[in-house]
């Protein structure tokens, strides 16, 4: 009989683990899309520039986190707006970081020498932080306040100097 027993008591246990198991990979699989009045996920990476990046490291300013890459016809296309839009927008407190899932660092380096890019830019080859935010197409941008909070969500090129954008950006001021 305790033999029945130790069969029962092994079988549930079995049972929970599994339970417990299909519950964790499908999790794990469940893809995250952050979206507006969500909190943004942390992130730490060193900008080209040597400054470490964080989220939350702007002193209150407005974070604007562009993801985007070189071989990327849309993205390429943003970025001279991107550029004339931080250069207006940077005495008003807000901070532009362009964060490039560019493979070839060489090609990278190169790309941001030739464009003129002015602000501030990292390369995340493996596309952690992009997918921590659920971004797995190119460009998307977050506009995130000095709290973490996701204020606006970008997806698809802009033109950063439309008057409809500055307008929404300088509302979150």
């Amino acid at each position: 009989m305790p033999s029945r027993k130790t069969d029962t008591i092994l079988k549930t246990l079995i049972g929970l683990c599994l339970a417990a198991l299909i519950a964790v990979t499908a999790d794990a699989m469940r893809e995250r899309i952050v979206s507006v009045g969500d909190r943004a996920p942390g992130f730490s990476i060193v900008a080209d520039n040597g400054q470490t990046i964080t989220h939350s490291n702007f002193g209150g300013r407005l974070l604007v986190l562009n993801f985007w890459a070189t071989w990327c016809p849309p993205c390429i296309q943003e970025l001279p707006s991107l550029n004339a839009f931080q250069e207006r927008m940077k005495l008003k407190g807000v901070v532009v970081i362009g964060i490039s899932v560019d493979k070839n660092e060489q090609t990278y380096k190169g790309f941001l020498k030739r464009a003129g890019v002015s602000f501030v830019t990292a390369r995340d080859p493996e596309a952690e932080i992009s997918s921590s935010y659920g971004t797995f197409k190119y460009p998307e941008t977050y506009v995130i306040d000095s709290q973490g909070r996701v204020l606006e969500k970008f997806i698809g090129p802009e033109n950063w100097m439309d008057p409809k954008i500055l307008e929404r950006i300088e509302r979150l001021l």
